[in-house]
């Protein structure tokens, strides 16, 4: 029984490994096609905060239902654990490259933003048919 245990744990670290993963990769190519965009055409680079925060927020739904496609229960903690992940991995890059950064208001949205769409991502991916 203790077996079966750590091999379900094991499974639910995996799953949450990769729904970080993957919200890191889609952030990439998100990013890159916004940096198309702003380099090509005249949209004005107002836009970049706000986009930036959809970005963070879709990436971190469809890692956080990618993580949690094989779970069948506690999807919303473990997609609100992708989603901790993910930004505090954020931060602590920020943090390191710009040794001016600090947390401030716009912060504080994207931090609830990105615990709320882990938490949807997370029920999306327990509650989808594809559970081998």
């Amino acid at each position: 029984m203790e077996l079966y245990s750590g091999a379900k744990q094991s499974n639910n670290i995996m799953g949450i490994v990769k729904g970080v993963i993957i919200s890191f990769i889609f952030t990439i190519i998100f990013l890159l096609v916004l940096s198309v965009i702003l380099t090509y055409t005249n949209i004005s680079e107002s836009i970049i905060s706000p986009v930036i925060i959809v970005i963070t927020a879709i990436s971190i739904l469809i890692g956080s239902s990618i993580g949690n496609l094989k779970s069948n229960k506690n999807g919303i903690i473990k997609g609100g654990i992708i989603g901790i992940i993910y930004l505090f991995s954020i931060y602590i890059i920020s943090s390191i490259i710009n040794s001016n950064f600090s947390l401030n208001g716009s912060s504080l949205v994207v931090i609830i933003t990105g615990m709320i769409c882990g938490i949807i991502g997370g029920i999306i991916g327990v509650n989808t048919n594809t559970k081998s």
